[in-house]
This record gives structure tokens, C-alpha cells and sequence, in this order.
């Protein structure tokens, strides 16, 4: 299904410039599939907004579960579970991905962006590809419920050469405006794979299921790399774009997201036990890890999808610099079903296919013709 017709979005567009920083997630809570009880403005507002300086992500040592035996494994998943019941997120050292990886990518993320013209980029403008809108995304076009201070860049697994579709090598220039950095994010995403199954079988087990009920569904893991270029929001002179927002506040569709730490502030997580924001900054060389949407489905409500956000720094230094990130989404193929895990008490959601469950959520960002139903 193609994306809604242009005019149709500008005038989308439009509106929600006109709401300004009033709208709220309550005004989609039709197009969830999970329960979210909280509430928060999309776009920041100065002065409104309340933070909890107390509150710590829990950093979690998942190399005890790479390299350790059963009682390390056991240790690990029960922490990790524990840091997502509670917050759904928690930061990830000892997953020995070479630093490397990291700085060639966040190199290439700024040449990707700055690299090419737009008109170059708007070759490759975002259009659903199966269950995820993949493609360029312009300056304030993330999402048509406001606007936001980002380009985005997001590739699925039909965009890289990973040597499993003899006939996809000669395809995936389609996706890239220039195949050299295909080469560059698949040597990432495939390091960053080599951690998807420890994860989820660590989740399953804290959650007491077998943990590997999941093994073959994501022996080749669906996933979604998104990069992400923003601009400085502050010129030399001092002054401070109105929508200085960079991302605005939003949960994640998929299982679990992993994030290599970012080098600039802005990362912030909502609190929903008190409905305030924690500022996230991981060390450097360690990967955040988030649970979203279709993780809070399948975990009967046990792993929240959590609300999380890009703001602006407060080091005016750092609001005059660009940002980058890339993010890997991991999510189950389009046509597998989610169900509620067995042993996680009695289901609160019937089973839904993936391409269903996902397009109808995200559907809150690109128009409710976007959604497949049956």
C-alpha cells in the first residue's frame, strides 16, 4: 500500500503545525494496540515540563550471559528483566562489538545526510515496504502529527547484502544513494544481530518461559536500521529554533531497540510512575536496549513500551552541533503472529499478525489509510 497522497499530507501537516505543543499522544490513542495510560505532549514545552534527576537506567552486564555459565546467564536475565518490568529500558556493557563499528558508523550516518543533495535524497523518500515505512525521511516530515528537527534514514533487511538472497546483492543499490555504505551498516547490523538472540532468550527466561521458544523466528531477525542527522538547533549568534525539540516523544513499534550510546545529550526517558523525564546518558561504546510495542503485546503487559524522546542539550555549545544516531529496530516478520507468551498470566490480547498490529499503530504517524486490516 503506497503513502497517503502528498496533499493529503500537507494538509495533515498543516494542522498540526496549528496544534503546536498542546497535542498530546491521546489525541492517536485510537491506533495503539497496547495499553498506554500515560500522557505527554509530542513537542516540548518550555517551562512545562518535569524531570526525575534521581532515577538511574540500569546498566547491565550482558557479557555474563554471552561468555558466562548457566548461574551467570540465569543473573543476567533476572537483572535485565528486572530494569525492563520496571522502565523498559536499561543500558548494555560487555556486548564486545569493536568501538570501531560505532565510530565508522556515526561517520558514515553525517556523509549519508551531508554527502548528498536533496534532491539526491528525495529519490529514495520513504513509501511502506512490507510492515515499516522505509526510505528517506525530510527535515519535519518524521511524522505527520508535528514537526520534528530530523532527517531520517531507515533501512530493513531487504536493503543489505547479507549473503542469504543470492538475488539481493544487485537490489540493494536501490535503497542507498551510495552502495559503499551499505557496506558500512551491515558490518554493524550483523555484529549488533549476533546479540538479538541472547536478549530475547534472557527476556523469555526472566519472564520463566523457554527461552528459546523464539529461536528460529528470529534465526535471520527482521530488523529496520534507522539513522538519524540533526541539525544544530541554536545558531552562533544564540538563537534557538522555537521547535527546538529534535525528536518528539514517541514509543517504539517493535520488540527492543538497541541504540550505541550517542555522543551529545538529548536522550530522554519518561518515568511513568511519576510522569517525569529522565535524561539517559550511557557511557560511551555501550548499547541502550528498549522494549516497544510488540514486546508489551507478547509479554501480556510485563515489558512496557516506553515513551522516550530527543531534546535539546543543555550546553548551548552542544545545541550549535549536529547529532547523529542509528538505532536497530528488531522485529518479528510480517506474517508471524503475535501471541501472548504462555505463563505470563491470562492473556490480555488476542493474537494479531504482525503486518496488521504494526501498520495500524504506526498509522498514528502517517494516516489511518496507511493501516492494513482483514
Amino acid at each position: 500500500m503506497a503513502r497517503p497522497q502528498r496533499h493529503e499530507m500537507d494538509r495533515r501537516s498543516e494542522k498540526t503545525k496549528a496544534d503546536g505543543i498542546e497535542a498530546t499522544n491521546r489525541d492517536t490513542i485510537r491506533h495503539e494496540q497496547v495499553v498506554k495510560t500515560q500522557t505527554y505532549r509530542f513537542a516540548e514545552a518550555e517551562g512545562a515540563e518535569a524531570f526525575d534527576e534521581s532515577f538511574r537506567i540500569q546498566t547491565c552486564d550482558i557479557g555474563r550471559f554471552l561468555r558466562g555459565g548457566d548461574r551467570d546467564k540465569r543473573a543476567f536475565a533476572a537483572e535485565l528483566g528486572l530494569a525492563l518490568r520496571e522502565i523498559g529500558f536499561a543500558v548494555l556493557e560487555g556486548h564486545g562489538i569493536a568501538p570501531e563499528l560505532f565510530e565508522r558508523a556515526e561517520r558514515e550516518v553525517e556523509r549519508v545526510f551531508t554527502g548528498h543533495s536533496l534532491e539526491e535524497k528525495l529519490r529514495f523518500r520513504a513509501a511502506r515496504h512490507g510492515a515499516v515505512n522505509q526510505g528517506y525521511f525530510p527535515l519535519e516530515e518524521t511524522s505527520e502529527i508535528h514537526p520534528d528537527l530530523v532527517e531520517g534514514w531507515v533501512f530493513c533487511r531487504r536493503a543489505f547484502d547479507f549473503g542469504d538472497d543470492p538475488d539481493r546483492a544487485p537490489r540493494v543499490r536501490d535503497f542507498w544513494p551510495d552502495p559503499a555504505s551499505e557496506a558500512v551498516f551491515r558490518a554493524l547490523c550483523r555484529a549488533e544481530m549476533e546479540l538479538v538472540l541472547p536478549v530475547v532468550q534472557s527476556l523469555l527466561m526472566s519472564l520463566g518461559c523457554d527461552p528459546h521458544l523464539y529461536d528460529e523466528r528470529l534465526a535471520r531477525p527482521a530488523i529496520g536500521l534507522r539513522l538519524n542527522y540533526y541539525p544544530p538547533v541554536e545558531t552562533a549568534e544564540g538563537v534557538l529554533n522555537p521547535r527546538a525539540g529534535r525528536l518528539l516523544g514517541h514509543e517504539d513499534v517493535d520488540l527492543f531497540t538497541l541504540l550505541p550510546a550517542p555522543r551529545s545529550e538529548g536522550l530522554q526517558v519518561l518515568n511513568r510512575a511519576n510522569l517525569r523525564w529522565v535524561r539517559l546518558d550511557p557511557p560511551p561504546g555501550t548499547i541502550v536496549l528498549n522494549t516497544g510495542d510488540y514486546m508489551q503485546r507478547v509479554s501480556n503487559d510485563i515489558f512496557p513500551s516506553t515513551t522516550h524522546r530527543v531534546s535539546q542539550p543543555r550546553d548551548p555549545a552542544l545545541r550549535r552541533r549536529h547529532r547523529v544516531s542509528f538505532p536497530m529496530n528488531v522485529y518479528l516478520r510480517e506474517d508471524e503472529l503475535l501471541e501472548v507468551l504462555p505463563g505470563t498470566g491470562a492473556p490480555k490480547y488476542a493474537p494479531i499478525r504482525a503486518l496488521e498490529f504494526h501498520t495500524r499503530t504506526t498509522a498514528k504517524y502517517y494516516g489511518d489509510d496507511y493501516a492494513v486490516t482483514e
